[in-house]
Parts: structure tokens; C-alpha cells; sequence
């Protein structure tokens, strides 16, 4: 629509030319997206992801109008605490893909960057930084972390903290399974529970995270369904959809709402045709920009992502009645938690359930795990006979990714998977 691009553009340019006035004209738009997602949702997508798009745009505009409620997190942060409290939790990776819709990441990084931030740290993490830095983005009253994963979140919280003031919870979390481990993360995230109680003078009730515990259970079953469905329906989605089931996974999962739609894309799902196409697992990130990717699997017929595994990170079933020890454990085990053997392990047991025809993983710019992990998942999917992609490129940052050679390598690599169908068919 010529009428929202107009708008990108002018928010663009406005931002740039003086960024502590642009908050009010990027909280506007993220507003009438989310009137948007909801009065005119786009058209040739299955209604679940129509209704999963439109959730995951009312969750960011209506916490970001409302600075009191919410806090910071990363990705991983145990949003079922926070949610206790009333409160949201926005992570930064999400937060730097909503503001890449007004096309702002390249002026936030080079912003960073300018400021003395590492060109090497994450570009996720630059364009949140740019914008914190640049006065754009009005800043909350807390933060929390983990270092799961990514070895520049406790550096860009630390940042944060001391360039705006935005004190935070560090959660470090062992990479040994054991009980030792166990208990002291649980330990952490009891503390974490009673800073919460401190600066917001709300009470914890034990019971809500309880709850919040016996949805995710439920949640994550239906999950497994829905990617297993997904193997063997056709349903119409877009790379985006992906994206927004990993945020809604990590930002809403413990919710009745999350849980409800799940339950409704199941039921979905089976009215429409049989898939008769390659089914395809994604590892990693989701650069959902990128326009070969977007032309190969946007609503495609002959190509079909039916699971990520940054969506599905954990496979734990929790115990409502120990909370804490539950929720350690599910952060421990995460599949991006501890050495990549662990991670390769846990997507063939994924794949062994999916028996996809072909694995592809994304390896981000800056992300020295994914990069320097993918050659152990390849050898664990050489092991299973499945037939593995890796793509170079980044998330987020347009000028770090190379459309023509992902184009060339993504064309050839599904022509050998086509290729392969037509001899097993002779």
C-alpha cells in the first residue's frame, strides 16, 4: 500500500534528521499496524497466521504505549515471571525487527557504531542500541537478561544500564545438567522474582506462575502438533509467520491467549489440501526481509517451512507445583544453552519426529555460535540422510546480506531436492 510505504519513508527521514522527536511518529505507526493486522489482514494467508500477526503487533504497540508496562528482556528472559507481575517483557531482537519496518536498522547501527560500539557485535543488538542511543526510544524502568545463547547480552544491558540508566537483572545460566545447576538458577530467578516485587511494589502471587506453568505444558503439546500438522497440510504463511510464532513463543507463551490460537490454527490447518511439497526445517534466525527467500516459501505450494527450531528451544515439561526449579530447568535445556553437540542433538530428535526433506539453517552475521556450530549439525543430519543448507547472511542489516548468492544457492540446492523426488518416483 503506497499509503504505508509514504509513511516509512517519512518516519525514516524524520527520525534521522532529529530523533528524540521521531517516538511519537513510530509509536503511530505500530498503532495503525496494528489496526491494520486487524481490519484488513493480508491476503492469501491461512486465518491462524492472519490472527498470530495481528497478536504480535498488539503485544508490541499496546506495551510500548504504556512505558510502566514492561520491561526489557532478551529473548530467553522468563517472561512468565514478568507476566506475574502485569507486566510485559519486549525483548531487543524483537524490538530492533519492528523498528527494521520504517527501514531504520542501517541509521541505528551506523548511529552505534559511530558512538564506539564494536562493528562485530550483533546487528540485532546495534540497531537496539542505535536507537536507545539516539534518543529515539523513550527508555523502561528495568531490564533483564540471560546469557544464553548470545555472548553480547550481558555487554549491551551493561551498556544500557550505564549510558541510560536502565538497571537490570543478570541471569547466568549454567551449562552443566545437574542438580547443583539447578538450583542455582532457580535461586537467581527467585531473586529476580523479589526485585520485581521491590521496584514495582507488587506483590507475587505463586499461584499465577503456577498456572502460567500448566498453559505452557498445554501450549507446547499443541505446538508439536501444529508443526506435525504442518508436515502434512498445506497452510498458507509467510518467512514472517515464522518470526512472529518464535516471538510469540518466548513473549506470550503461559498466556490463555497464545494458547487458545494454537488450538485454533490446529483445527484450521485441517481444512485445507494435503501438502504434496518438500517440507523444510529452519534452523536459527529468520531473515525475513530477504526477497529470494520470501519468493520461494511466501504462501508456496512446492516448498513449505513446517518448523523452526528457535521456536520450539525447549522441549522441558515443567512442574507447576516447584515453579522456580521448573523454569531452571527449562532454560538449562534449552537447545541454544551449552555446546553446539547439545544443540545438533536436539534438532535431529526434532527432525526424527518431523522427517523433514531438508534442513536449512540461517547463520547471522555476528552470531559466532551459529556460524561456528553448523558444520556439527551437518554431520548429525548427514548421520539421518537429511539433506542440509547453510546460508550465510544477516538478520536484520540489508547491506550484510548478499540477495543474488543466496538466491544462487538456495536455487540450486531445492533443484537437487526436486531432482532427488523425480528418481525416487521412477
Amino acid at each position: 500500500m503506497w499509503v504505508v510505504d509514504k509513511y516509512i519513508d517519512y518516519v525514516k527521514e524524520q527520525t534521522i534528521e532529529d530523533p528524540k522527536k521521531s517516538w511519537g511518529k513510530i509509536l503511530l505507526g505500530f498503532q495503525a499496524n496494528k489496526l491494520r493486522t486487524k481490519i484488513l489482514p493480508k491476503k492469501g494467508l491461512a486465518k491462524g497466521y492472519q490472527k498470530l500477526e495481528a497478536m504480535m503487533m498488539s503485544f508490541v504497540a499496546d506495551a510500548l504505549s504504556h512505558s510502566e508496562s514492561y520491561v526489557w528482556g532478551n529473548i530467553f528472559s522468563p517472561c512468565e515471571i514478568t507476566q506475574c507481575f502485569g507486566l510485559r517483557t519486549l525483548s531487543i531482537e524483537c524490538l530492533a525487527c519492528y523498528l527494521s519496518g520504517y527501514h531504520l536498522e542501517d541509521y541505528f547501527i551506523d548511529y552505534a557504531q559511530n558512538t564506539g560500539i564494536a562493528p562485530t557485535l550483533c546487528s540485532y543488538h546495534k540497531t537496539f542500541v542505535g536507537a536507545i542511543d539516539s534518543d529515539a526510544v523513550p527508555v523502561p524502568q528495568y531490564a533483564v537478561t540471560t546469557s544464553l545463547s548470545c555472548d553480547g547480552n550481558l555487554n549491551t544491558f551493561r551498556y544500557l544500564e550505564k549510558k541510560r540508566g536502565v538497571p537490570f537483572t543478570f541471569l547466568d545460566v549454567p551449562y552443566g545438567d545437574d542438580e547443583a545447576s539447578v538450583e542455582y538458577l532457580a535461586g537467581q530467578l527467585e531473586e529476580f522474582t523479589a526485585e520485581l516485587e521491590r521496584r514495582f511494589g507488587r506483590r507475587f502471587e505463586e499461584d499465577k506462575l503456577k498456572e502460567a506453568l500448566r498453559i505452557e505444558n498445554e501450549t507446547r503439546k499443541e505446538l508439536m502438533r501444529f508443526f506435525q500438522l504442518q508436515s502434512e497440510y498445506y497452510y498458507p504463511g509467510e518467512l514472517i509467520s515464522h518470526l512472529y510464532m518464535m516471538m510469540g513463543m518466548h513473549l506470550l507463551i503461559g498466556t490463555q491467549e497464545f494458547l487458545d490460537l494454537i488450538r485454533y490454527m490446529n483445527e484450521e490447518i485441517k481444512t485445507y489440501p494435503k501438502f504434496e511439497g518438500k517440507k523444510i526445517l529452519w534452523v536459527h534466525l529468520l531473515p525475513f526481509y530477504q526477497e529470494s527467500l520470501n519468493q520461494c516459501f511466501n504462501g508456496s505450494q512446492d516448498y513449505q517451512i513446517i518448523a523452526s527450531d528457535i521456536i520450539l528451544d525447549s522441549v522441558e515439561e515443567l512442574d507447576p507445583e516447584k515453579p522456580f526449579h521448573s523454569l531452571a530447568k527449562k532454560i538449562i535445556r534449552n537447545m541454544y544453552n551449552g555446546s553446539y553437540f547439545h544443540k545438533a542433538q536436539m534438532v535431529g530428535q526434532l527432525a526424527d519426529t518431523l522427517k523433514p526433506d531438508a534442513v536449512i539453517q540461517f547463520c547471522h552475521w555476528g552470531c559466532k555460535q551459529s556460524s561456528g556450530g553448523s558444520v556439527l549439525l551437518k554431520e548429525e543430519m548427514q548421520k539421518k540422510g537429511i539433506p542440509m543448507l547453510i546460508l550465510d547472511g544477516d538478520g536484520i542489516d540489508k547491506r550484510n546480506s548478499h540477495d543474488g548468492q543466496i538466491k544462487t544457492r538456495l536455487e540450486a540446492f531445492l533443484e537437487m531436492l526436486d531432482t532427488e523426488k523425480e528418481e525416487e518416483t521412477l
